[in-house]
């Protein structure tokens, strides 16, 4: 999988300055209270927000743009008469499954 930015640049800032925010709050909480596991929980998040601001890259946004494109082709292809196209291609299938006899 390669990874390639999908977020902009203001949205990667604004990842960065509210994961160093929550990561800051989280640490300080947790001095106070270690045995608390919420803070560590906190802490995590925050450090995966930053590090998709970075990166300029989100697993989410990845997912739901992807799931929009596959609803697109879906459209696409009942449109065009998919139907007809599944049969073809199972029929091309059976063709190819088959021995071939050359009696």
């Amino acid at each position: 999988m390669k990874i390639r930015p999908n977020i902009g640049i203001i949205n990667a800032l604004i990842r960065i300055t509210i994961g160093f925010t929550v990561l800051s709050w989280s640490t300080a909480k947790l001095v106070k209270h270690p045995w608390r596991d919420s803070y560590i929980f906190m802490a995590m998040l925050a450090g995966m927000k930053i590090a998709e601001g970075i990166l300029r890259f989100c697993p989410i946004t990845e997912l739901f743009e992807r799931g929009q494109e596959k609803m697109h082709e879906r459209r696409e292809h009942e449109n065009n008469g998919g139907e007809v196209d599944e049969i073809k291609e199972a029929a091309n299938m059976m063709e190819q499954m088959l021995p071939y006899n050359p009696s």
